[in-house]
């Protein structure tokens, strides 16, 4: 079993706000957009995801016994192994008597875009590809029904969960972000460059005398809303960056005396 405590370099004491601060110090470091490893990158979001769920982690601190080759699971409810196997990656182990179901991870940027995306489906010892469209707009926890798309001829139903994001903050169908930007900017305005989760490049203009923590919007360029049956479908939601104010690591001491004269300081 994989060590996620270890994976986030926390004790199995820590509380859930050192797991969240410890993922979000990790994930900014590792960023693949900042050059980070990719795989060292998945393995931070895979550990966070189980532990930030108290009944997840419950349940990782408290596995159950590894069963003997051939066990098919407890009566009515799922193996617990092939529950493990398949809560971050794409295939999913099934008894052929029983509906095909699966637990699908996808990102914040899936939930944007939306689109094809090929899945790993094992029902009994054959392994098939199988290529599904996942609708723009999910939320997490929303279960699609994909009629006759598994090998055997059954319907296909998809669970989607959606992994932590340590870039944007989903409100709905916002995004917030924050953002540094240099002090002087915020005092005479300035111009930010910033990527939306489709990969579109975006400038904002910062007017000037702008208070740090202040929130620009972008109207949308959030989250499409879901078509899914008995959800309202009212466009897409908006984009926020939060700035957040940076020194410059070097202030010549004659600007210094200037600002102490002009503020009286």
């Amino acid at each position: 079993m994989k060590d996620y405590y270890s994976a986030l370099g926390v004790p199995r004491t820590a509380s859930q706000d050192d797991i969240k601060r410890a993922f979000r110090k990790l994930a900014s470091q590792h960023h693949p957009d900042k050059g980070g490893d990719t795989q060292r990158f998945q393995e931070i979001q895979e550990a966070y995801a189980v532990l930030s769920e108290p009944a997840k982690r419950q349940e990782y601190d408290n596995p159950r016994p590894q069963m003997p080759p051939g066990f098919s699971g407890f009566p009515g409810g799922p193996n617990f192994n092939d529950i493990i196997n398949n809560m971050f990656g794409m295939h999913a182990h099934m008894h052929r008597q029983q509906s095909p179901r699966l637990n699908l991870w996808i990102t914040l940027e899936d939930v944007a875009r939306g689109g094809p995306k090929m899945v790993a489906l094992q029902v009994g010892p054959r392994v098939s590809n199988i290529e599904i469209n996942i609708p723009p707009g999910l939320n997490d926890g929303d279960t699609i029904r994909y009629a006759k798309l598994s090998p055997d001829g059954q319907d296909l139903v998809i669970s989607y969960r959606i992994k932590p994001d340590p870039v944007w903050h989903r409100d709905g169908k916002n995004i917030t972000t924050d953002r540094e930007i240099s002090i002087w900017n915020l005092v005479v305005g300035g111009e930010l460059p910033i990527t939306d989760l489709t990969g579109a490049s975006l400038m904002l203009t910062v007017p000037p005398r702008t208070q740090p923590g202040s929130l620009m919007r972008v109207r949308g360029r959030g989250l499409p809303s879901s078509n899914l049956p008995g959800q309202p479908i009212s466009g897409t939601g908006d984009l926020f960056v939060r700035l957040q104010a940076k020194l410059p690591d070097n202030i010549s001491d004659n600007l210094l005396q200037a600002i102490r004269q002009e503020t009286g300081q």
